[in-house]
C-alpha cells in the first residue's frame, strides 16, 4: 500500500513534469476563480468605503435624517414610490416638532432639496459647471461638521433676512477664483447676485466625487429660487452614536403626534442612519453576486471536464506505468488514490493561480483606478475549495477506470 507522502510527491512529480499542459489544462479554472476574487474584492471594498466614507461623511455615524421617503425608495418597489408621493413634504413645522424633542441635540437642521439641483455659479468671465445647491439652515453646516477656511459660516440671521449670501466648497472657490480672495466677491447663481461669505475646508474626493464642489445658500433663498417643490430633510446630529438609536425614538413619536397620525397608521415620514446608505448600497450588490455564482460556476465546469480529459488521456499514456505498478503490488485502492491526487492537485494548482491572478488584478484596479478593493478570505478559501472540489469530482472516473485496468492487458506490447 502507497503512503499518502508518496501519493502526493508523485502527484507533484506528474505537475512538474508537464508544465505547459497543466497551464492549459487549468486555464478555465484559473480565470473563474481569479474573477470570483477579483469582483468579490472590489464589491468588498466598495461596501466598505461607502460605510467609513460616503455614508459616513453624508449623514454621519452620531446623527440621522428624517425624510419624506427612505434612502433605497424606489430601486426595486414603484408601488412604495406612489406611496410616499402621497406623503406630505418635511416642512419648518416638522422641524419645531423635532427640535422640541430633542433638546439636547448638538444641532438639528433643514435642507432643502432633494434631488439636490445643480447651477453655474459665476464670476466674471468664469464659470463652475454643476455645482451642488443646497438651501439650508445655519445648523446644517454643524451637522456636516464643516470648517472654514476662510470668512465666517452662514447665520440665522442671514435665512430670516435672506439674504444673498453664499458658502462655497473649496473646489468650486479654486476653480473660480484661484489666486484671488474669494471673500466679499460676487457670484451669480440662476441669474442672481450672491456675496461670498465662506469658503469651507478641503474634505477630498471619494471614488471621483468631490465632496467640495458645493455650495450652501440660506434656505429662503433656496426656496425663492426653485419654490418648496424640492423634498426637505431634517439632519440631527447629537454627541455620540450610542445617542442616534433613543433620539429616532423621540423624533419618531413627535413627528407622529404633530401630524396626528393614529396609533394603527404607518407613519408618513421616514428616519435614516448612515447604516441605510449602507444598506441600500449593498441591495444594489446583491445584484452583482447573484451573477457571480453563473459566470464562475461555468467556468468551474468547463475547466473540470477539460482536467477529467486530460486525466482520461494521462490514463491512456500510462497504461503501461499502472501495469508495473500493479505487477508490482499495487493495488487498485493505491493507483485509484494514485490518478484522484493528481487530480485534486492539478485543480488546487489552478486554484491557488486563479487566487494570485484575482488577488493582483484586484490591487492593480484599486492602485489605477478610483474603485477600493480588499480581498476577504472567505472567497479565498471559497475558491481554493472550489478548486479542491473540482479535481475530487472530475478526477474520479479517470481514477476509477485507471484503477480497473487488468495488469497482464496493461502490459501488453502495443
Amino acid at each position: 500500500m502507497m503512503r499518502p507522502e508518496d501519493v502526493l510527491r508523485s502527484a507533484f512529480g506528474q505537475l512538474r513534469a508537464n508544465l505547459l499542459r497543466s497551464f492549459f489544462t487549468l486555464l478555465g479554472i484559473i480565470v473563474s476563480v481569479g474573477f470570483l476574487v477579483a469582483v468579490v474584492a472590489i464589491i468588498s471594498g466598495m461596501n466598505a468605503y461607502v460605510k467609513e466614507n460616503i455614508a459616513d461623511a453624508m449623514i454621519g455615524m452620531n446623527a440621522f435624517q428624517v425624510r419624506r421617503s427612505p434612502v433605497s425608495i424606489g430601486l426595486f418597489d414603484d408601488e412604495a414610490v406612489r406611496r410616499t408621493q402621497r406623503w406630505p413634504r418635511i416642512g419648518e413645522a416638522d422641524v419645531v416638532a423635532v427640535r422640541a424633542a430633542l433638546p439636547d441635540a448638538q444641532a438639528i437642521s433643514l435642507q432643502s432639496g432633494w434631488p439636490t439641483p445643480t447651477s453655474d455659479v459665476i464670476w466674471r468671465n468664469r464659470a463652475v459647471g454643476d455645482a451642488l445647491v443646497f438651501g439650508v439652515t445655519p445648523e446644517y453646516q454643524v451637522v456636516q461638521d464643516y470648517r472654514f477656511e476662510k470668512g465666517r459660516p452662514m447665520s440665522e440671521l442671514d435665512v430670516r433676512e435672506r439674504r444673498p449670501v453664499i458658502v462655497i466648497g473649496a473646489q468650486v472657490a479654486e476653480n473660480l477664483f484661484e489666486t484671488v480672495d474669494p471673500i466679499g466677491q460676487e457670484v451669480r447663481l440662476q441669474g442672481r447676485r450672491f456675496e461670498v461669505i465662506g469658503v469651507t475646508a478641503r474634505k477630498g474626493r471619494v471614488l471621483g466625487q468631490s465632496f467640495d464642489g458645493f455650495v450652501l445658500i440660506p434656505i429662503t433663498a433656496f426656496e425663492s429660487i426653485w419654490g418648496r417643490r424640492n423634498t426637505t430633510t431634517i439632519s440631527v446630529k447629537l454627541a455620540d452614536a450610542a445617542e442616534v438609536e433613543p433620539a429616532m425614538l423621540r423624533a419618531e413619536e413627535a413627528m407622529r403626534l404633530a401630524r396626528g397620525l393614529r396609533p394603527a397608521e404607518e407613519n408618513n415620514f421616514s428616519l435614516s442612519t448612515s447604516d441605510a446608505l449602507v444598506a441600500f448600497w449593498r441591495q444594489l450588490t446583491q445584484v452583482l453576486f447573484a451573477v457571480i455564482p453563473a459566470v464562475v460556476g461555468i467556468g468551474i465546469v468547463v475547466g473540470g471536464i477539460v482536467i477529467m480529459n486530460i486525466m482520461l488521456m494521462s490514463v491512456s499514456e500510462r497504461t503501461h506505468e499502472i501495469g508495473i505498478r500493479k505487477a508490482l503490488g499495487a493495488t487498485a485502492s493505491d493507483v485509484r488514490r494514485q490518478f484522484l491526487a493528481e487530480s485534486v492537485m492539478l485543480a488546487l494548482a489552478g486554484g491557488v493561480l486563479g487566487v494570485l491572478g484575482g488577488w493582483l488584478l484586484a490591487e492593480l484596479i484599486a492602485a489605477f483606478s478610483p474603485l477600493p478593493a480588499r480581498v476577504t478570505s472567505w472567497s479565498v478559501a471559497l475558491a481554493l475549495g472550489l478548486g479542491a472540489g473540482v479535481g475530487v469530482i472530475f478526477g474520479v472516473y479517470p481514477a476509477a477506470r485507471a484503477a480497473r485496468l487488468d495488469p497482464i492487458a496493461a502490459m501488453r506490447p502495443d
